[in-house]
C-alpha cells in the first residue's frame, strides 16, 4: 500500500518544477538513500553502497535488476546511433549530487523517473486492466461512421464547397479542367462541385497549400500563434498540402468529437518547423552513395529508387507521381526526403519520363538477380498516387520479373535456387487521405494482376495502408476498403503511435473499427525520436504499456491463430466473419499487429532495456535486433544499439494532461523499462518453398 505522499507523487509528480520540494519528498520517502549519499565522499563509493542497498532489498526482482543496470552503465560513454554522437551515461551521478544538494543542471523530470523506480522496488505490481475498463476507455473515441460525426462533416463539406466555388470563380479560366460557365447560378455551381468532389483528381487540384487558405477553409478558427508558425514553415520552403476531403474530417465547432489525432497530422509543431532544413535521415540505410553499400550493407542500383534493410524485401519508389502523397503527414518517416525534395508535390515534374521504362527494367533486374529477395513493397510517397497507366506498367514489370526469376531457377540445383517472388505490397494512405482514388479502373488493375501473378506462385497481395484514428474511417473509406477487398487483396494497417493516438483506448478502438471492415493490423510504430518529432513522440514505455494492458484484450491464443489466418485468407465478407470470430472468442479486436520502433540500420524492434536517464529526464535505451526474423549480416558487427528518447516520461504525462487526460490512468507507465519484440502473426510470414533456397547473399558488401 502507498501512503498519501506516494499517491501525490504518483498522480502529480510529473509537475515538479521546484527541485528543493522534490528533494525533500525524495529524502522523506527514501531516508536510507539520502544517508548513503551523505556519507559517501566519492561517486564510486555511493555506487557500491547503492548496489548493496538494492541487493539486500526484498523488493521486485525485475526492478532490482533494472537499478543494477543503471549502476553498471553509470560512467560509461556509448555511441548514440541516431545522432552518431558520444553519449556519457551519468544516472547515478545525478542521483548522488541531487541527494547532496549539488545538482544544478539536472531536470526534475530525471529525478521523478528515479523516484518512481525506487518506489517500484517496494510496491506490488499493478493489477492488469480488465476488459470492462478497456471498453470504457475505447468508448470515448467515436469513428467516422458514427451519425453525429457524419453530421458535423456534412456541415464541413458544405462550408468547404462554398469556399471552393469562390476560389474557382476567382482563379480558374475556361482552359482549366474546373471552371464555371458565366451563366451558371450559385445552385448549379454547388451541384457541379458536389459531383467533382467524387473525383480524386479534383481534390488534388484543389488541395490547400497555404496557411491563410487553410484558415479560411476552417472557418477562421486557427489561432494567431498557429498561423504564425505555419507562415514561418512556408517561408522556409516546407511543403503544405491538404485535400478538401481530408480537411472536412476536422471538427471546427469547439464541441463534439476530439480531432487532435487528425490535427497533429496537418498542423506542424514548432520543433518540426525549427529543424526543417536540418533534418537527418533516421534510417541510416536510406543514405546511399553510388557504388557503396548502405548502412545495412546492401549495394543498390539507385539510391533514389530502391531502399533495402532486410534480405527478403526491398522497397521500390517509382519515378512517377508515386513520389507525392495525398497530404504531408507532420510525423512522416520520410520527412528527410521531402526536405531534400526527392519527394514533393510538383505533379507535373513527377510524370514519368521516357527514360523511366528503361530504368524500371534495370530496377527489376536487381530483384530478379538477387538471391534472397522475395517481397517487393511499392511505395513512395504513395504507390496509389501513380496514375493507373503507370501503376499497370509497374505491376506488369514486377510480374515479368517474377516469371524470369522463376524460369532461371529451373537450371539451378536444389540448395542453390534463388528466392522467388511471393509477396507484392502497395504502400498507400490514399484509402484515408483520398478514398475516391479507389476507382473501378484501379480495382480492375489490381484484380488482373492478382489473377495472373497467382498462377506463377505469388500468393500474398497486400495494400499496406495507414489509418491513424477511427475518425478517419468514413463511409467513403469504407467503400474504398470494400472495393480493394473485392479485387482479392488483403488490407493491412500501420499506425504511427503519436501522443494523440497513444491515449488510453484509442489504439484499441482503431483496431476494433478496422477489424469490423476486414482490415488487419500490421504494425504500431513508435515515432522516430529526432527533435523534429518532439510534439508527437510517445515514449516506448507507453507503447509497452499499451501492448501489455490494452492490446492484451485482443490476444489470439496459439490454437486459434491458424483459424483466424484461414478466415482472413478465404472467408468473405471478411469484416462479418472476423467479427464473428472475435465474438466467439470473447475478444475486443484481433491483436495481429506488433508494437515496434524502426531502428537505424538494423530494422524494427522493441527488444530493449533502459540503461540510464539523461539530465533532461530522457530514457537511454539499449536495443537488440528482432531475433524472430532474418537480418543483414551487418548486425553481427553492430552489436547493441543505444537510442536516447526525445522526451521524458514526465513531459509526456504533462502533454496528456493538457489534452484532458487523467495522468492517474497512466501511472503504471513508470514500470515499463524493458521490452521484447512480439512474434509476427502467421499471416505475415513467408510461405515455405517446395525447394531449398541458397544461403548465398548477393548485392551485399559488409
Amino acid at each position: 500500500m502507498t501512503n498519501q505522499q506516494d499517491i501525490f507523487m504518483l498522480k502529480k509528480g510529473c509537475h515538479y518544477t521546484d527541485t528543493i520540494k522534490l528533494r525533500k519528498d525524495f529524502i522523506n520517502k527514501f531516508p536510507e538513500l539520502a544517508s548513503h549519499a551523505r556519507k559517501c565522499d566519492s561517486l564510486e563509493r555511493f555506487r557500491e553502497l547503492l548496489k548493496e542497498h538494492i541487493l539486500s532489498s526484498c523488493g521486485n526482482i525485475k526492478v532490482k535488476d533494472r537499478l543494477l543496470f543503471f549502476i553498471e552503465f553509470d560512467g560509461l560513454t556509448v555511441d548514440e546511433l541516431s545522432t552518431g554522437e558520444q553519449l556519457p551515461i551519468q544516472t547515478i551521478r545525478y542521483l548522488w549530487e541531487f541527494l547532496n544538494d549539488k545538482s544544478e543542471d539536472v531536470s526534475p523530470d530525471a529525478l521523478i523517473d528515479l523516484y518512481h523506480q525506487f518506489l517500484l522496488l517496494e510496491k506490488e505490481p499493478d493489477l492488469p486492466w480488465d476488459q470492462s475498463r478497456i471498453k470504457r476507455q475505447m468508448n470515448r473515441w467515436p469513428s467516422g461512421l458514427d451519425e453525429d460525426v457524419r453530421e458535423v462533416r456534412k456541415a464541413n463539406k458544405d462550408r468547404i464547397i462554398k469556399h471552393l466555388i469562390r476560389r474557382i470563380d476567382r482563379h480558374h479560366s475556361p482552359f482549366s479542367r474546373y471552371y464555371f460557365p458565366e451563366d451558371y447560378t450559385g445552385e448549379e455551381k454547388y451541384r457541379i462541385v458536389e459531383e467533382w468532389w467524387k473525383s480524386s483528381r479534383f481534390h488534388l487540384a484543389m488541395a490547400i497549400k497555404s496557411p491563410t487558405e487553410l484558415n479560411a477553409f476552417l472557418g477562421n478558427t486557427l489561432s494567431a500563434q498557429t498561423l504564425q508558425l505555419l507562415m514561418k514553415a512556408k517561408k522556409k520552403g516546407m511543403p503544405f498540402f491538404v485535400t478538401p476531403y481530408y480537411l472536412s474530417l476536422l471538427n471546427t465547432e469547439g464541441k463534439g468529437y476530439d480531432d487532435r489525432s487528425i490535427r497533429s497530422y496537418i498542423l506542424y509543431s514548432e520543433e518540426l518547423v525549427e529543424t526543417y532544413g536540418e533534418i537527418k535521415a533516421w534510417e541510416k540505410e536510406d543514405i546511399v552513395v553510388a557504388g557503396e553499400p548502405n548502412a545495412a550493407g546492401w549495394l543498390l542500383p539507385d539510391g533514389k529508387n530502391i531502399h533495402r534493410r532486410y534480405p527478403e524485401v526491398a522497397i521500390l519508389i517509382p519515378d512517377s507521381m508515386g513520389r507525392a502523397c495525398g497530404g504531408l503527414c507532420a510525423s512522416c518517416q520520410r520527412m528527410y526526403d521531402f526536405q531534400s525534395e526527392r519527394l514533393n508535390f510538383d505533379f507535373e515534374s513527377l510524370k514519368p519520363k521516357e527514360t523511366w521504362d528503361r530504368k524500371l527494367l534495370r530496377l527489376m533486374t536487381y530483384f530478379e538477380e538477387d538471391a534472397q529477395l522475395r517481397d517487393i513493397l511499392i511505395t513512395g510517397g504513395d504507390a496509389l498516387m501513380s496514375q493507373n497507366a503507370t501503376l499497370r506498367k509497374i505491376l506488369d514489370a514486377v510480374y515479368k520479373m517474377a516469371v524470369r526469376k522463376k524460369k532461371a531457377n529451373e537450371s539451378r540445383p536444389d540448395g542453390e535456387k534463388y528466392a522467388e517472388l511471393q509477396r507484392v505490397r502497395l504502400g498507400s494512405r490514399l484509402p484515408v487521405y483520398l478514398p475516391m482514388r479507389i476507382t473501378d479502373e484501379l480495382i480492375d488493375i489490381l484484380w488482373e494482376f492478382k489473377a495472373k501473378a497467382s498462377r506463377i506462385g505469388i500468393s500474398q497481395f497486400y495494400i499496406q495502408t495507414h489509418f491513424q484514428t477511427p475518425l478517419e474511417v468514413t463511409p467513403e473509406a469504407k467503400h474504398a476498403i470494400e472495393s480493394i477487398q473485392s479485387a482479392g487483396w488483403t488490407i493491412t494497417n500501420q499506425l504511427v503511435f503519436t501522443v494523440a493516438a497513444s491515449r488510453r483506448g484509442h489504439t484499441a478502438k482503431l483496431r476494433q473499427t478496422l477489424n469490423a471492415l476486414g482490415v488487419v493490423c500490421y504494425y504500431t510504430f513508435s515515432v522516430k525520436g529526432f527533435r523534429e518529432n518532439y510534439a508527437v513522440f510517445a515514449p516506448n514505455a507507453r507503447s509497452l504499456q499499451e501492448e501489455k494492458e490494452e492490446k492484451i484484450h485482443g490476444f489470439i491464443s496459439e490454437d486459434k491463430r491458424l483459424e483466424l489466418e484461414d478466415i482472413i485468407r478465404t472467408k468473405r465478407p471478411l469484416g462479418k466473419n472476423l467479427l464473428r470470430f472475435l465474438k466467439d472468442n470473447h475478444l475486443l479486436f484481433a491483436a495481429t499487429d506488433r508494437n515496434v520502433l524502426n531502428l537505424p540500420g538494423i530494422g524494427k524492434s522493441m527488444t530493449f532495456r533502459t540503461v540510464g536517464i539523461t539530465a533532461e529526464g530522457k530514457r537511454i535505451l539499449c536495443f537488440d535486433h528482432d531475433a524472430g526474423r532474418r537480418h543483414s549480416p551487418i548486425i553481427n558487427k553492430m552489436g547493441k544499439v543505444f537510442i536516447v528518447e526525445n522526451k521524458s516520461i514526465a513531459a509526456y504525462l504533462r502533454q496528456l494532461e493538457e489534452m484532458g487526460e487523467d495522468p492517474g490512468e497512466y501511472m503504471s507507465i513508470w514500470n515499463y523499462c524493458e521490452g521484447k519484440t512480439e512474434p509476427r502473426f502467421s499471416l505475415y510470414e513467408y510461405p515455405d518453398y517446395p525447394f531449398a533456397v541458397t544461403d548465398k547473399m548477393t548485392n551485399l558488401q559488409i
